[in-house]
């Protein structure tokens, strides 16, 4: 076992990465970096954003990654933790509705703007998010049955190009972090479709996806 494979299999490690981006606008802050205090529920709010997209983005692509390099062990290690980087994808987008909130000055205005494309497309990516949340337990698996619990998750992909939208439209300048976080997961979901429409035509039975999450993970 490698050493990235070892520091993979850690739950503490993998914790570790979810949670330092979380923890990294301090750094700015503290250090009085003046853009960043210029307006700091702006930029946290921006922030919190992008990581929620970057997990989300993540989770979609153990899938395909899994059908792509069926043998890698990397790729099993990363596949032990699907629930709880989806789950985390979740709570950042949970903190970065609590900074829109701050930032729309309270409850009034986030209504009054809830008339913005961009916005309703954000709270309705959170609250996809949030069934997908509250579903991806195992008694949930086992209370819905696998076939609608995994309909159910399929709209993982629609938060996806929600989410994609929302980040895209709510700045006036298109931001090419976009394309970075959700490019590679549309090519990697392209790449899946291939291979698997290649072993349909080869006789082959491709792997479910559908897998009922380890406990713990």
């Amino acid at each position: 076992m490698g050493i990235l494979e070892r520091l993979l299999r850690s739950r503490a490690f993998v914790l570790a990465l979810i949670v330092l981006p979380g923890l990294w606008p301090a750094w700015p802050i503290l250090g009085g970096n003046p853009t960043v205090l210029a307006d700091p529920s702006k930029f946290l709010l921006h922030h919190f954003g992008f990581v929620a997209c970057i997990l989300l983005a993540v989770v979609l692509s153990l899938s395909p990654l899994r059908i792509l390099f069926p043998k890698s062990r990397l790729v099993s290690a990363l596949n032990r933790y699907r629930r709880t980087v989806g789950v985390s994808a979740f709570f950042y987008a949970l903190i970065h509705l609590g900074f829109q909130l701050i930032h729309e000055n309270g409850w009034p205005t986030f209504w009054t703007d809830l008339r913005k494309p961009f916005l309703l497309v954000g709270v309705t990516t959170f609250a996809i998010l949030l069934v997908l949340a509250a579903t991806s337990f195992n008694a949930a698996v086992r209370w819905m049955g696998g076939r609608r619990w995994k309909n159910l998750h399929r709209l993982a992909y629609l938060a996806a190009a929600l989410a994609a939208y929302h980040q895209a439209a709510a700045r006036k300048i298109f931001p090419v972090q976009v394309l970075w976080i959700f490019v590679p997961l549309a090519a990697l979901e392209l790449a899946r479709a291939v291979i698997q429409a290649r072993n349909r035509r080869g006789g082959q039975v491709p792997r479910s996806p559908l897998k009922i999450p380890a406990r713990g993970a």
